[in-house]
């Protein structure tokens, strides 16, 4: 029975917390029974989620337990899923028989689409540099053009007139400029679909979360790999839910949810997750589909992977309106399938019939939890997404300001335009429409040309024009920094969009705020940052409720399956501890490895990963220290040298310059074959690749961080440069080569992240954080450590030697599976595509 399982877990978990950890609270070792009979139907604390403290709040609302729940029998035996990774199942191809893809795996993906835009033609050079002539899937494929539309160079309508004949020409989806943004089309166009899984090369794929649809980013390399072979690989990002819980008062949108989120949790909490938001039927049917797309757009700058939604009544509601939109208009361009090929009531018969869901007892990296209730109209900046302030308090300032914005993928959909209208129909009170303020430029773009006309018909696209509002075609524009209306120095703007890294949308010495619609609305009307006042702040308010753990208003069952899943994770962490107390191996690690090697031989050991031939077993080398956290990738290989061609293409060259805006004298010190360890967020910034080509140049084959930025990850082994993460290992470098007047700061993340100056290359990533080091005059930046780094590759496990007298101990770390050793073993993604068409 579950009640059972439960039982011999908090067992299992109170005999050796009290054995290991006296740390634990004694009201924590309760008698089990007591726990199963006193119990709430629902838990309304707020408190974190310690054990003790989760105990303590269940003796209360025994009559609302149902009666049933201890007589009911366990479940069969089953690989819980959460919904990210259900999809992931979906698209992984290869999987062994059985196979239940979890967190942390690498899997062959195919994606259900791939999305490119302005970058359509560089990857288009890619793939047909790697020897490739017709793409694997058309129907797989979308090409949008959208980020430059506004200009109108000789060479950028060269681009795209390319990317168009090559679209043409290969016979896939296209939509020419001005007909919206990439992003917008694929929800709208039914690409980004419930349920599938859809990348795109650039990092607010997120957006497509919104419809239940897995999106992530993927760099350029990855899509001409998904044009050449309709594959590329991806490993599951840890997974984090956030439960909203209560309903949005009025006033409050979805853009002050993701805005708040990214202020309230700016310590990345969620940094390279997947996150899967749910909540109860009442609460999500408090958030339309428009606010979730904003919600799961912004997750980019949450600093997520992915930002996932249910597949629930609201969802279903607005998918069945969009089907019976698209079979009543024609064609969306004349280089495009029809719309209702996609979006059609039968197609969504088979998908209501059995949409997926996270499974019970599903394991979750984190879980937090917001009150949306207690939620209030937010903005972020200036300058930072990390920084949210109710609008309260800065309508009591008084901050005059330039420009307004309502553009972008965000929030630039026909109900924010129909918001932002309100504000002026709601001023005019029956009269003419007011201008808006002296001195303001409000610029308008909306996410589509099928949005805007919706938004024309419905006449709230006329009201903002009568209002003074400048129209721009539909695209990215002045989000990132390209055509009309810049920020000029000194300035102040407001903007709908997802983005106010210093710099981003015009001068480094501007300002810039993101908010909602009708704030951005208000504050053009009245010249000054304000809000419509549609919210009223409710009386007894005390700040918004939120927090870390998974406990928050869950039912009954809801909380037995946390508990029993947090207990069993204990137990887990307990026995290992047990096994290996202080983490170092013992005296018996050669016999254990020897074991170990002859169980393969013998065919009992199911844990070894396979080699693959001519991949190496094992790699080691001695431990090059460079204690820093945030090593962006302008400090791996400088930007200067980044668009020199004839530098960057030649390896000796690109050698003596690695890590030089880290520390000029790394190359001197560095040697062949030694293993580069770092901090933590290892590879943050730009996307760009010779930040990994830079470093196997100088004859480093492996890089060890606490963690890696994400992209830099994923060119990592594209490229053929292999990582792993080991943590505890930067702990211990840290206690043994104390770094004196150091700026350390730990685990990245501590300090606020604002956009470095001039740093245009990170418009399509998350930028990177301060970084953190020691000072030169101090301390080396760089250090041979005489300790020794072995990577057993086929055991998926770390031995340290700390120096020649020191100590020796073991780490498991994440497996690299065949599927990844392949790409690797011949020298990058890009020749394993080559060999894959040449073999296909």
């Amino acid at each position: 029975m579950a009640t059972l399982r439960a039982g011999r877990s908090l067992q299992r978990l109170i005999r050796l917390s009290c054995q290991h950890r006296p740390v634990i609270a004694a009201r924590s070792c309760i008698p089990v029974a007591t726990y199963l009979h006193h119990r709430p139907r629902h838990i309304t604390t707020s408190r974190p989620n310690e054990l003790a403290q989760t105990i303590d709040a269940f003796p209360s609302q025994l009559e609302n337990a149902p009666p049933d729940l201890l007589n009911r029998p366990a479940p069969a035996p089953t690989t819980p899923q959460t919904l990210t990774e259900k999809i992931v199942q979906r698209y992984s191809q290869g999987l062994a028989e059985g196979k239940f893809v979890k967190a942390g795996d690498y899997v062959t993906l195919s994606p259900q689409h791939c999305m490119t835009h302005d970058n359509s033609w560089p990857v288009a050079t890619k793939f047909m540099a790697i020897g490739a002539s017709k793409i694997h899937d058309r129907k797989q494929i979308v090409m949008t053009l959208d980020h430059d539309v506004q200009n109108k160079s000789d060479k950028n309508l060269k681009k795209y007139s390319q990317i168009e004949n090559f679209a043409k020409t290969q016979g896939v989806d296209f939509y020419p400029a001005g007909r919206g943004i990439g992003h917008q089309i694929m929800v709208e166009e039914g690409y980004a679909w419930p349920g599938t899984m859809a990348v795109a090369s650039d990092s607010h794929s997120n957006m497509y979360g919104g419809v239940g649809c897995l999106g992530t980013p993927v760099v350029r390399t990855d899509a001409a790999s998904i044009w050449a072979t309709g594959r590329t690989w991806w490993q599951i990002p840890p997974i984090a839910k956030v439960t909203f819980t209560g309903a949005l008062p009025d006033g409050v949108t979805g853009k002050d949810v993701i805005v708040a989120l990214c202020g309230l949790f700016n310590n990345d909490e969620v940094l390279n997750h997947a996150i899967e938001f749910t909540g109860t039927a009442e609460t999500m049917r408090s958030l339309p589909v428009d606010d979730r797309l904003a919600i799961a757009n912004m997750t980019t700058e949450w600093g997520a992977l992915s930002g996932l939604f249910p597949i629930d009544d609201m969802l279903k509601g607005w998918l069945r309106y969009k089907a019976t939109e698209a079979s009543m208009y024609k064609q969306p361009s004349p280089t495009a399938s029809l719309t209702s090929d996609r979006f059609n009531h039968r197609r969504l018969d088979d998908l209501f019939a059995s949409p997926l869901t996270a499974d019970k007892g599903a394991t979750y990296a984190k879980e937090l939890y917001l009150d949306l209730s207690t939620l209030t109209p937010h903005l972020s900046g200036p300058n930072s997404v990390k920084v949210a302030t109710p609008l309260s308090d800065l309508e009591e300032q008084n901050i005059p300001i330039n420009k307004a914005y309502l553009v972008s993928c965000t929030n630039s959909r026909r109900s924010d335009i129909a918001a932002a209208a309100k504000v002026f129909k709601d001023a005019a009170n029956g009269g003419s429409v007011p201008k808006i303020a002296g001195g303001v430029n409000f610029y308008i773009a909306a996410a589509s040309l099928p949005e805007q006309q919706a938004a024309e018909e419905q006449g709230d696209w006329q009201t903002l024009l009568d209002a003074g509002a400048q129209p721009l075609p539909s695209g990215c524009g002045p989000c990132i920094g390209l055509g009309t209306g810049l920020l000029e120095p000194g300035e102040v703007g407001i903007s709908a969009s997802n983005r106010n890294f210093k710099g981003r949308m015009g001068s480094t010495e501007a300002k810039a705020y993101l908010s909602s619609p009708e704030v951005v609305a208000a504050s053009a009307l009245h010249g000054k940052i304000a809000g419509p006042g549609w919210y009223k702040k409710p009386e007894g308010w005390e700040g918004v409720v939120k927090g870390e753990g998974g406990y928050a208003s869950f039912s009954i069952e809801d909380a037995l399956d946390k508990l029993v899943s947090d207990a069993e994770a204990a137990v887990k962490e307990a026995e290992q501890r047990l096994e290996n107390t202080s983490g170092m191996a013992s005296e018996s690690t050669a016999e254990k490895m020897a074991d170990e090697d002859a169980a393969q031989e013998s065919g009992t050991s199911e844990s070894l990963t396979e080699i693959l031939p001519g991949f190496p077993e094992k790699v080691t080398g001695e431990i090059v220290w460079c204690n820093a956290d945030n090593v962006n990738t302008d400090a791996i290989y400088p930007g200067k040298y980044t668009y020199d061609d004839a530098f960057s293409s030649d390896p000796a060259k690109m050698a003596t310059v690695t890590m030089e805006n880290y520390d000029k004298q790394f190359s001197s010190i560095a040697k062949e074959g030694d293993i580069l360890v770092s901090g933590f967020n290892f590879g943050c910034g730009s996307s760009r690749e010779q930040a990994a080509t830079a470093i196997l140049a100088k004859g480093i084959p492996l890089v060890v961080s606490g963690s890696f930025g994400n992209i830099f990850s994923r060119n990592s082994i594209n490229n053929a440069l292999m990582g792993v993460e080991v943590p505890k290992l930067i702990s211990r470098l840290r206690e043994a080569f104390p770094a004196e007047g150091a700026a350390a700061i730990g685990p990245a993340g501590k300090e606020a992240i604002t956009e470095p100056d001039q740093n245009a290359q990170s418009l399509d990533s998350p930028p990177p954080a301060p970084e953190s080091k020691p000072d030169p005059a101090e301390k080396a930046l760089t250090l041979r450590t005489g300790w020794t780094f072995t990577w057993d590759v086929r055991r998926s496990q770390v031995v340290i030697k700390e120096g020649e007298s020191g100590d020796t101990w073991t780490q498991k770390v994440g497996e690299l599976p065949p599927n990844v050793q392949d790409i690797i073993a011949r020298g990058g993604l890009e020749k394993w595509v080559q060999k894959e068409i040449s073999s296909g």
